[in-house]
């Protein structure tokens, strides 16, 4: 185990050191951010078969990548780019066929686009080709009727809100990411990874069996179906694809997503107003999510409290998952965010138990 935690957050250590030596964890990171003070940033195990996990080892987040993309696009809210309240078409005329003219910027924030996959069979090149994989959508018919309940756009979630960006700014997301806030805040996290960063990426290890998945969930997630040694590829690492496939680790995610749990300003620098950070909290959905099969309060960009799901008190906490069990929580509240990521799958899409036991311990932490 390396890296360092103040004392009151020994039991997190402690159960990271646990898994790591039971085998239950290959290769993971926790990171916790609170009240500007970086309480805990530890990682152990190996990044792939003999190598050791290091301070700087990154790995795919998965979907933790969505609340990053969510940063982007709250920053040009809040900046007067972008209105969360207007129809999508408005920065995207050809968005509004087959009925999509009153699609707003906020429903596709919420995954109530009536988008979450495409009707059009799909190959991960398909997908690394980003504007033509987001013309498709624009070219669809929604599946259930906009703003109606959500549909968990797992795969399309980077494709729509990659273009709307690209359109409104003339950069692209991974672009804005980068120079907006990961180099200003120094955070070492990748949408579009370079070269230089390939040797240091970790080897995922594919969870034991697949989840159960309904009709919608089989079109939404398995189109395109792939296997995880794609993730460790140049051309996978160097895309693009903002629903899933940022490089990072939680010391990373933290530095950047305690943003939003400190209200917008780090270090002095206001990135988003606070009336811009609250807009997060309004309920975009609170009802059985078409994909996941879970209810799943969506507010914009992310997730709300779900005690079923990930072990969080009430109030004003948002977080996010990634496929295996990376995890992000921002609480206000408590000027915290504390962030997982690992290489050791867990096979639940969302709420894996792993995940909710580090998260119940941090707040157990928190509370001592």
């Amino acid at each position: 185990m390396n890296g360092h935690c103040a004392p009151r957050f020994a039991p997190l250590r402690d159960l990271l050191e646990r898994r790591l030596g039971e085998g239950e964890e290959r290769g993971a990171s926790i990171c916790v951010v609170q009240d500007g003070e970086v309480v805990v940033d530890i990682w152990g195990g190996e990044a792939r078969e003999g190598v050791p996990w290091e301070r700087d080892t990154l790995v795919n987040t998965f979907s933790v990548t969505k609340t990053m993309l969510a940063l982007v696009v709250l920053g040009l809210a809040d900046a007067g780019e972008l209105d969360l309240d207007a129809p999508v078409a408005r920065y995207w005329p050809e968005f509004a066929a087959e009925g999509k003219a009153e699609v707003l910027v906020r429903h596709v924030l919420g995954h109530t686009s009536g988008l979450p996959g495409w009707d059009e069979k799909m190959t991960v090149a398909d997908l690394y080709d980003t504007r033509r994989a987001a013309a498709l959508l624009a070219a669809q018919k929604p599946w259930f009727e906009p703003g109606n309940g959500s549909g968990y756009q797992a795969i399309s979630h980077g494709h729509l809100l990659g273009e709307l960006v690209q359109r409104v700014t003339g950069r692209s997301a991974g672009t804005v990411l980068r120079t907006d806030y990961a180099e200003p805040l120094g955070a070492d996290y990748w949408l579009g990874a370079p070269e230089s960063a390939d040797e240091r990426v970790g080897v995922l290890k594919s969870p034991p069996h697949a989840p159960d998945l309904g009709e919608f969930g089989q079109r939404a997630l398995l189109n395109p179906l792939f296997s995880m040694k794609l993730t460790t590829t140049r051309e996978f690492l160097g895309a693009e694809l903002g629903g899933f496939n940022g490089q990072g680790n939680a010391r990373s995610v933290a530095r950047l997503q305690s943003l939003v749990s400190h209200g917008g300003t780090l270090d002095g620098r206001t990135y988003l107003s606070p009336e811009t950070v609250e807009r997060i909290f309004e309920v975009q959905s609170d009802s059985p999510d078409r994909v996941l099969g879970h209810r799943i309060p969506f507010g914009m960009g992310y997730a709300l409290p779900t005690p079923d799901l990930m072990p969080t008190p009430s109030g004003r906490i948002c977080w996010w998952v990634g496929h295996g069990g990376a995890v992000v929580v921002n609480d206000l509240d408590r000027r915290m965010t504390m962030a997982y990521t690992m290489n050791k799958m867990a096979a639940e899409l969302v709420g894996a138990a792993k995940t909710r036991e580090y998260v119940r311990t941090t707040y157990e932490c928190v509370a001592a």
